[in-house]
């Protein structure tokens, strides 16, 4: 049995990062794998200021090394570049051990977002360069973010695309309305945060209603402002959140940040129509005109996807099936 250690800053959240990470984890062992997750949870650790769901892991190097040569991998991956992911990267270097790693987030553009200035971008950017540049390969999950991390000099860029458990996911005919959720439903899934874009959705002149699934910083100064034809639901899973995806007739995605976007995968396999801006992310998902609409007017492609076929949104997500995902992913994994 081979084993492999994957390394997060985030595993205990409601995120898309560790919806793919958990995919992952379920998709090695059916195949054989022993897998362990070194997760914030394994060290001492504080909240995050700008989200207390998110922990910072602290004084984790010597504890991380020590982890490792527990367990003795076959195969190390980093998925995330905070501590947690830190501390595998200096372990890795002063054992000399290979590793890969993933690049699931636009940490430079979310900290820009925060914080507003692009000194600390580009000094992001210097950080995530050195931290990825010394692994084997930097999996990536759209072929645009892979083009956009090789201008900006990134070494061993590898495209793997994310899937979504086409299994799971998948139109519940039987999904009942509830009466507070009047039609046609624009919904939204995902964290509920600045750097999403929200408002630029919730600003729609849409009918019927729109629904916003999860949880986040911004969540309840946006359910203030937004309270008049929208509801907000909190954190959903299984068979809750299929049913609640099961009825909504359009999935609408604002953000412009995203790397790929997990959620999108997840409406489309449960035969929603995708609206989004045209970036990377929803470009790299949807066909404008087959499985979605994209383009600079958001309410407009929402109202342009009420006249689809669902079954195009299927045939879609069944192309970014889980399994295909995590066969790519272990084709190219190096051994420690």
């Amino acid at each position: 049995m081979k084993k492999i250690l994957i390394a997060t800053d985030v595993w205990k959240n409601i995120n898309g990062v560790v919806t793919s990470i958990k995919q992952l984890k379920e998709g090695l062992e059916k195949r054989n794998f022993k897998v362990k997750i070194v997760h914030p949870a394994e060290f001492r650790n504080v909240p995050l200021l700008t989200d207390r769901d998110i922990k910072l892991a602290i004084l984790s190097r010597r504890r991380m090394e020590k982890i490792i040569k527990k367990f003795k991998p076959d195969y190390l991956h980093i998925a995330t570049e905070g501590p947690v992911g830190f501390a595998a990267r200096l372990a890795c270097g002063k054992n000399k051990w290979k590793f890969t790693s993933q690049y699931h987030t636009q940490l430079p553009e979310y900290i820009e977002i925060r914080i507003r200035t692009g000194l600390l971008k580009n000094a992001t950017y210097r950080y995530l360069r050195w931290f990825h540049g010394a692994g084997e390969k930097t999996m990536v999950s759209s072929p645009l973010f892979k083009n956009l991390l090789e201008k900006r000099k990134f070494k061993n860029v590898t495209l793997i695309p994310l899937g979504v458990d086409v299994d799971k996911f998948k139109k519940n005919p039987r999904a009942k309305t509830s009466k507070n959720l009047k039609k046609p439903i624009f919904t939204f899934l995902g964290r509920v945060t600045t750097e999403k874009n929200l408002p630029s959705f919730l600003k729609c002149k849409l009918p019927g209603t729109k629904l916003i699934i999860g949880d986040g910083s911004a969540k309840k100064s946006l359910e203030k402002k937004f309270k008049k034809d929208t509801v907000f639901v909190g954190c959903k899973s299984g068979r809750e959140l299929v049913d609640l995806l099961s009825i909504s007739d359009v999935f609408v995605f604002p953000s412009k940040t995203d790397t790929f976007g997990l959620a999108m995968l997840e409406a489309l396999a449960c035969e929603v129509p995708v609206a989004a801006y045209n970036v990377t992310g929803p470009k790299d998902i949807v066909t404008s005109g087959f499985d979605g609409y994209l383009g600079p007017n958001l309410g407009e492609n929402a109202l342009r996807c009420l006249k689809l076929k669902k079954a195009n949104c299927r045939k879609k997500a069944l192309k970014f099936s889980a399994k295909k995902w995590c066969d790519r992913f272990i084709k190219n994994l190096s051994p420690v």
